[in-house]
């Protein structure tokens, strides 16, 4: 060979990696060659045993084995076989001759490879191993051992024995009467291999029945359940160890290495299944958030689309009452039904913007709801729930006030027809009779002049008449639901109405023909009627006047009603001497009869009224002016009551309006304010929720105020700009902001903690974007947001393309601005340690043995069952060469996991 071989063990605690290059030297001192050459026979027969059972547990991969270690590598078969087995690459093809030079020349080619591998072996020559010294061949495959077994076990920058040796000492740390030291005495009692085993296996030993004075007993276990268990070949004598005052450090190193290999092997795929299971349980979080955000839309939109039918619905009642109910069902929608669906739409977004973060921060590809149930889709149903429910409520209030007037009219109506129904009683049968045929003189001049009297009556109440058909008319164009009755009962009047004249016209004429014939007139008499019988109708319209129904809806109105009250009131006294004097004919007609001795009937010829029908409605005129003095005074109470109403609510809304305008500004500040963290930041804007919160009582007294001024019929307020809906609006406003803003700086908290960026960095970054905030809305537009980044640092001057790539980063929806959020994320992602499909693969990979696929049995293994299943329900069939039934393919789970997929 190539290499100067000579004769060395290579001792335990050879050194590490050679400072000055890549080559490694086993080497000794000359005493201990010396001392090897004189091996101890108990050391040597540890090593022989432990040497051919560590060649063997390689060589079985190859399907072969040695029986005596000296003997059967005498023709360097078997040893080219273990190192191209142990290392993993093809050695030169070995010469097929039987001579002593074809085995020198293979065991050189065994020789060269270990040197190629940077051992210096020093005089250790091939003719020794071909002639069977047992000595030279115990030394060369502990060289091989070192090598490949030991050298690369590395802890805290040691390497070989002491590598191995910190390895024991950490593992076995916990236990009692365990103290390793080195690889020789520290493990005769045999607790240190059993502790080895139950720190990795607990399962497999029970630690607490173990005795210190045990060793054999100790020994024997661990051998035997890593040979069942381990695959780990006994490769010690237990009696051996014992026996011996120090047992042999190469053969007790050997065997411990096995442990090291066996279980990094194991702490690898639990490494390898903790990041799957921290993949997963993201995902399954991420899922989790998906099903109630499409749950809650679903829900809100539901309710929405029930809701809108329900206000598009203006099918007028025909009674006062029943449109009252539908305004209190309306009212008890907004105070009770509403107000938990705005709360709703809020926490959707909330939920919404939290996980896009989320799924952002974890590398996952953003949430897109099911169609129609976009955040966009429920804002644009919202707002078309608010459209249809302000159209609803003014259709209420005017159809609430047409009924208000048409109940007023037909009562006003029904009064006019009843008085003048009350009149009309009997005239036609008056007017048919022909009573003038057998009458005397004086009764026919009394029947002429009651007649013109009747005419005088007829010509009075022709007013009336035509106020209850302009009642009925406009009754008509108000759409009153009893039209048909009122119409009838109108055409009935005016059809009397129009017989009455024809009738009166026929009676004249025929008294007028018989007239000639009478020739003495009583004038006193006829006075009398002539003077009674418009004050009588005066007095009638006097109190049709004083019981006249009215509506008012200011003092103003009702003062007019008032001053109209008082000029009636003045007229009384020139009515009394009317009264008085009318009276007094009836007085001269006592007297005169009196005086001339005439027998009076007592009936007036000419009239129906007698002077105590006068002096009866004179009375009741009288009684009636001191009850409408009261009506009036009562409706300028409620009218004053009215007033208060509109100034104590003008005066908590011209408060609360202001109030909320305030709180939005502020709001405002907060979320752009860059002194302090962004903890002290979320509790200021706690302290503003929580101080809005303890608001909400004076809204709840507005909206108290305001239901009693609608329940006053008061539809109208001059002291103030806001109405009820400007204020629920702003509060609706006001309520979503604060839950915004405090959602926005979670997030950026979210993002701060995630990315591992320090609450100096953020403010850096935020007061970079606050100043190029040029409107203060929380945005930049593309050249401030450009500005920003060259003030940052970036060389953008000429770079269109860069810049390009960058915006569509930060605005991938072409918006045409850069929010607070998309600008840190941009500022952050660059320096994220995020977990990839790569690394994903990779651990999937160590699970599965560095197959291309791994199998339902694997992962119920090495996975919690959670997670376990939750991979086999989502993985796919593994197509390729060899594979077995139920394989899986874990390459393009681990890639849906981070790309478009139904994960």
């Amino acid at each position: 060979g190539s290499c100067p071989h000579g004769a060395s063990q290579a001792e335990g605690d050879a050194s590490g990696p050679d400072r000055g290059g890549t080559m490694t030297t086993y080497m000794t001192q000359e005493e201990d060659w010396d001392r090897d050459l004189l091996l101890d026979p108990a050391w040597e027969k540890q090593q022989r045993k432990t040497f051919t059972a560590w060649c063997n547990s390689h060589l079985r991969k190859a399907g072969t084995q040695i029986e005596n270690i000296e003997e059967d590598f005498r023709n360097g078969l078997k040893l080219m076989l273990l190192l191209e087995v142990i290392s993993g690459e093809r050695l030169p093809k070995p010469d097929k001759g039987k001579m002593r030079f074809h085995k020198i020349a293979n065991v050189n080619k065994a020789l060269d490879f270990i040197c190629s591998k940077g051992v210096k072996l020093v005089s250790i020559g091939a003719e020794e191993i071909v002639d069977g010294n047992v000595k030279m061949t115990l030394g060369m495959i502990w060289t091989i051992i070192l090598r490949f077994a030991i050298q690369d076990i590395s802890v805290e920058e040691t390497s070989a024995k002491e590598g191995l040796l910190l390895w024991c000492q950490r593992k076995t740390a916990p236990y009692r009467n365990v103290n390793v030291q080195n690889f020789h005495i520290s493990w005769k009692d045999g607790l240190a291999l059993c502790a080895l085993i139950h720190r990795h296996r607990p399962d497999l030993i029970d630690y607490s029945k173990l005795r210190k004075d045990d060793p054999i007993g100790n020994l024997n276990t661990a051998f035997d359940v890593a040979e069942k268990f381990l695959d780990i070949p006994k490769m010690l004598d237990a009696e051996d160890i014992v026996n011996t005052p120090k047992p042999d450090e190469k053969a007790i190193m050997t065997y411990v290495s096995c442990f090291y290999h066996a279980f990094a092997g194991a702490e690898q795929a639990e490494t390898a299944a903790n990041r799957i299971c921290k993949v997963l349980a993201v995902n399954q979080e991420n899922e989790k958030l998906m099903e109630e955000y499409e749950k809650l839309a679903s829900e809100l939109l539901e309710w929405i689309r029930r809701t809108i039918p329900w206000l598009e619905n203006r099918v007028a009642e025909q009674t006062m009452r029943a449109m009252q109910q539908k305004l209190e069902d309306f009212r008890d929608y907004r105070r009770i039904h509403k107000p938990p669906r705005v709360q709703e739409k809020c926490q959707l977004e909330i939920n919404f913007n939290t996980l896009q973060t989320k799924l952002r921060l974890s590398n996952r590809p953003a949430f897109m709801p099911s169609e129609g149930k976009m955040v966009s889709d429920i804002a644009n149903a919202w707002k078309g729930l608010e459209q249809v429910e302000k159209g609803y409520e003014e259709w209420l209030l005017t159809e609430i006030r047409r009924l208000e007037r048409l109940d007023h009219l037909a009562e006003k109506f029904k009064q006019k027809c009843a008085m003048h129904e009350s009149w009309t009683g009997g005239k036609e049968d008056l007017l048919s009779q022909k009573d003038y045929e057998s009458a005397s003189l004086m009764e026919i001049r009394a029947l002429m002049r009651k007649h013109e009297a009747f005419e005088s009556d007829l010509a009075a109440h022709q007013d009336r008449v035509e106020q209850i058909a302009a009642i009925a008319q406009e009754l008509n164009e108000l759409d009153y639901h009893d039209a048909a009755t009122v119409n009838a009962r109108c055409q009935g009047i005016c059809d009397q109405w129009d017989n009455l004249g024809t009738l009166t016209q026929k009676r004249r004429d025929s008294l007028e023909r018989v007239e000639k014939l009478w020739e003495t007139i009583d004038q006193l008499y006829l006075e009398f009627a002539k003077r009674a019988a418009p004050f009588n109708n005066w007095m009638d319209g006097a109190m049709e006047d004083l019981q006249d129904m009215f509506i008012v809806h200011s003092i103003e109105e009702i003062q007019s009603l008032i001053t109209a009250h008082d000029q009636f009131k003045a007229t009384l006294p020139e009515a009394d001497k009317e009264r008085m004097a009318t009276l007094g004919i009836h007085n001269e007609i006592l007297k005169i009869a009196q005086t001339y001795g005439i027998k009076l009937s007592g009936i007036n010829p000419y009239t129906n009224l007698s002077p105590q029908d006068i002096s009866t409605k004179w009375d009741t005129v009288k009684h009636l002016v001191p009850l409408r003095d009261q009506m009036l005074q009562e409706e300028v109470a409620r009218q004053q009551a009215n007033e208060r109403l509109r100034r104590q609510f003008a005066a908590q809304a011209n408060i609360i309006g202001p109030w909320i305008q305030t709180k939005m500004e502020e709001i405002s500040h907060v979320s752009v304010d860059i002194a302090g963290s962004l903890e002290e930041q979320m509790n200021s804007l706690k302290q503003y929720e929580q101080n809005i919160i303890n608001y909400k009582s004076n809204i709840d007294k507005l909206e108290g105020d305001h239901q009693l001024s609608q329940e006053s019929l008061i539809f109208d307020n001059k002291h103030t700009n806001y109405t009820m809906e400007h204020i629920r609006v702003g509060w609706e406003q006001l309520l979503t902001t604060i839950a915004r803003t405090i959602n926005e700086v979670e997030n950026q908290i979210l993002t701060r903690d995630a990315k591992g960026i320090s609450q100096e960095q953020l403010n850096e970054f935020r007061a970079s974007f606050n100043h190029f905030d040029r409107k203060r809305n929380g945005m930049m537009d593309p050249d401030d947001f450009r500005a920003c980044l060259i003030s940052m640092g970036y060389d953008l001057v000429s770079g269109e393309v860069e810049f390009a790539r960058i915006m569509t980063l930060v605005d991938p929806n072409n918006t045409g601005v850069v929010t607070f959020q998309a600008f840190i994320d941009f500022m952050t992602r660059e320096t994220a340690e995020t977990d990839t499909a790569e690394q994903v693969m990779a651990s999937f990979k160590i699970l599965a043995s560095d197959k291309s696929y791994i199998t339902v049995e694997e992962l119920r293994r090495e996975l919690p069952p959670e997670q376990a299943e939750y991979c086999i329900s989502r993985m796919t069939r593994y197509i390729g060469p060899e594979s077995p039934p139920g394989a899986l393919d874990y390459i393009s789970f681990s890639s849906a996991l981070y790309g478009e997929s139904d994960l």
